[in-house]
């Protein structure tokens, strides 16, 4: 009923305009869960192997022995890499949540 006494025909059901996957999705984001959504999934991967490999070549030069700087470099940058792109990442997809895009 509404406020004048009037029956309407809308009924409230919390989260009714989402769909399974947003649903799903929203918890896996801000408690617990995998990502599956594979375009972030594939800018991860391409954030970790970029880093790793400029941090290889890095190491690789500034180290007296090339080999044990570029495992070296390697590993920092396979560590910013991951860092890196997970902070992006938890950023973006607040900003998403916010606006309420739940893909």
């Amino acid at each position: 009923m509404s406020d004048r006494g009037e029956p309407t025909n809308q009924t409230e059901k919390p989260g009714a305009g989402i769909t399974g996957r947003q649903a799903y999705n929203i918890a896996s984001d801000t408690v617990t869960g995998a990502n599956l959504r594979l375009k972030d999934n594939l800018f991860q991967a391409i954030a970790i192997f970029v880093c790793l490999f400029l941090g290889a070549l890095v190491g690789a030069a500034v180290a007296e022995q090339r080999w044990a700087g570029a495992l070296v470099g390697g590993l920092f940058g396979l560590l910013v890499g991951l860092f890196g792109s997970g902070i992006f990442l938890m950023v973006y997809r607040a900003v998403m949540h916010i606006r309420g895009r739940h893909d």
